[in-house]
């Protein structure tokens, strides 16, 4: 009887027992499947499958007609699972073969016991069937996709560029990479706990997100033409570099940006100076970063120089706002001016301008004109207006690695600093500020902010988002711009910007002969700033070409570039010409007589014979140089810059 008892309690304990485990698992297992429920269920997901990524369309950019300028092309990329494979050697003969790879650089890096690792990448089409065909096992060709520029180096340093993995590096492609980019999509492959695929398994597919299309302000036809034409004068002057420009100085939408030399957008890590490349292998890592980073940098916004004459026209604007000078104010020109007890000679010396008007001044870009404004606007107010200008800040263009002006503060400006600063000399601005500045002058006085990007569209073309930055303050009165187009009209009508003189069209420009530092070094930087119709500017433009050879006289440099190019320009955006006089249908060409050598009268007959007007620098009797060279084409009436000796 007591051992009966006895059972029956050990019983008894022992389905209590069974009885509190149960309870204590059932809770493990709830506790396990609510609280971590998810993440177990995600390593299982894990462990049972294989991922691989799907990279998406990246978003086309276009021009502002919907010309494709960077587009994506599909592709393939071939990767290889490990535990998948049956036959190493074969796999990396056949992979090596196919894709032109080195065997044993493939067999090492198939050999690798990780999961996945990708063989290569933006695989054309024909050559990722092939693999396909061969059904090897562990092989995986999946979809990919290639960035390609059809147009090559238009638009390189502005455009940018994406590397291997498809993310923006520099330019449009930075600036706009994640409304580009997309989101990438996945394969998932059901697997068993080995990674091995069974019979049965199934696989998912995850597609990408395709990232938005970029439409610019920019015009491919008119980013050619001003290719074309910066192309031929940096060649034809053996410069540096050169930079043109062109925008709408009403809203700030940029036409065209062109930087010379350039590179190939398909091929951005080949340096394209032929000299440098010969040298190429003997240079460091760091040495060829280097030298890639200065064939992308994009003069027109990454750099500052001296302006020179060319900022001029802010000195003039200023004098007019504060009253300081009008249209009629007289001026005298010695060739210099003493200015804290320094003296500062005009580009003309040592002979001078004599007696003027300030218009005048303006059209012979007389130094010590703007000197003499500068005086009277004081330091303070000076300085003030570079600031209303925006000079000490970036333009907010929406490109990568924009520099701003570097000028003194107001309490470092003396006397000389002041003198040289009104003339465009003792600070520096990037090529982009000072177009900003002239779109203001010339707009009724707005400030703008200079823009590529129009706006984002999806794959249905419609519009995500646009990009119209609105007009700054007024910063100018509306007569002081109305007086600023009018003297830079008769800059080109009777003054140094006579070459860029268009039949049929009202032309505004402002020429620029900047001597880099050192002074006296005999590197200059020629350029000119431009803007039509004069009554109401639709294009405003800059040319700039950096230590031309030979000549290098501004308006003689570049005055005729500009001309070409406006004679492109203005027909392409609907300006018609307009012919004031009989005077302007009938302006004949001529071929620039040879004048060098001769003794100066007998080379003024010449040119008079000729119908054409003169410039003397020097002094002396025989003449040394002629701008523009013998021999070209240029129109009748026009002035030749002679140096005599």
């Amino acid at each position: 009887m007591k051992t009966s008892l006895t059972i029956r309690k050990k019983a008894f304990y022992v389905m209590l027992l069974m009885q509190v485990m149960f309870v204590v698992y059932m809770g493990r297992i709830v506790y396990i499947q609510t609280v971590h429920g998810e993440e177990l269920r995600a390593m299982a997901f894990e462990q049972q499958t294989r991922d691989r990524l799907i990279r998406p369309n990246r978003g086309t950019i276009y021009d502002r007609n919907m010309v494709g300028l960077a587009v994506t092309e599909t592709t393939a990329s071939v990767s290889v699972i490990y535990v998948q494979m049956r036959d190493r050697e074969m796999t990396a003969q056949i992979l090596a073969r196919e894709l032109e790879l080195d065997e044993t650089e493939v067999f090492e890096k198939i050999s690798q016991r990780v999961a996945l690792v990708r063989v290569a990448q933006q695989v054309d089409k024909e050559i990722a069937d092939r693999i396909r065909a061969h059904n090897l096992p562990g092989v995986a060709v999946d979809e990919d996709i290639r960035r390609v520029y059809p147009f090559g180096s238009l638009a390189s340093h502005m455009i940018g560029f994406v590397g291997r993995d498809n993310q923006g590096i520099i330019g449009l492609e930075a600036r706009y990479d994640s409304y580009l980019a997309g989101s990438p999509g996945r394969i998932l492959s059901e697997t068993d706990v080995a990674g091995r695929h069974y019979e049965g398994a199934r696989a998912y597919r995850i597609p990408p997100t395709e990232g938005h299309d970029l439409v610019l302000t920019i015009d491919a036809v008119l980013q050619s033409y001003a290719e074309q034409a910066i192309e031929m004068l940096v060649e034809q002057k053996d410069a540096l570099r050169g930079v043109v420009i062109l925008m709408n100085p009403q809203n700030g939408q940029i036409y065209a940006l062109a930087n010379k030399p350039d590179f190939d957008l398909n091929d951005p890590f080949t340096i394209q100076d032929p000299e440098l490349a010969a040298l190429w292998h003997t240079f460091t890592q760091e040495q060829q970063m280097n030298e890639l980073n200065r064939m992308w940098r994009n003069f027109a916004i990454n750099d500052t120089y001296e302006p020179g004459s060319t900022f001029k026209i802010v000195t003039s604007a200023a004098g007019l706002a504060e009253g300081v000078v009008t249209l009629d104010s007289p001026f005298s020109c010695s060739g210099c001016l003493t200015v804290g007890g320094r003296q500062i000679k005009c580009w003309r010396s040592p002979r001078s301008h004599g007696a003027q008007t300030f218009v005048q001044g303006v059209q012979n870009s007389c130094n010590p004109v703007f000197m003499i404004i500068g005086e009277q606007l004081g330091a303070e107010l000076f300085h003030d207006y570079l600031m209303r200008f925006g000079f000490h800040e970036k333009t907010g263009i929406d490109l990568p690695g924009e520099a701003v002006g570097i000028m003194y503060s107001a309490d470092k400006i003396g006397p000389v600093e002041l003198a040289t600063m009104a003339f465009g000399q003792s600070l520096t601005i990037t090529p982009m500020q000072l177009v900003a500045a002239a779109a203001t002058v010339v707009n009724g006085g707005y400030r703008v902010t200079p823009h590529v990007g129009m706006r984002l569209i999806d794959a249905d073309g419609n519009i995500v988002e646009e990009f119209a930055p609105e007009r700054g303050a007024q910063i100018i009165p509306t007569e002081v711009s109305d007086s600023m187009r009018f003297v830079l009209e008769s800059v080109v009508s009777e003054g140094t910007g006579r070459r860029t003189f268009i039949p049929g069209y009202r032309v505004g420009a402002k020429t620029a002969t900047s001597q880099k530092l050192p002074r006296g070094s005999g590197r200059y930087i020629s350029s000119i700033m431009a803007f039509a119709p004069a009554d109401s500017p639709a294009v405003v433009a800059l040319v700039l070409v950096d230590e031309p050879k030979g000549a290098y006289y501004g308006g003689q440099v570049t005055g005729p570039v500009m001309q070409a190019l406006l004679e492109n320009v203005l027909p392409y955006l609907g300006v018609e010409a307009i012919y004031v006089s009989e005077e302007e249908l009938d302006v004949a060409p001529v071929i620039m007589p040879n004048v060098r050598g001769l003794e100066k009268n007998e080379a003024l007959r010449v040119l008079k014979d000729a119908g054409l007007g003169y410039d003397l620098i020097g002094e002396g009797g025989d003449i040394l140089e002629q701008f523009p060279i013998p021999g070209e084409i240029v129109n009748r009436g026009e002035r030749v810059l002679l140096r005599v000796i």
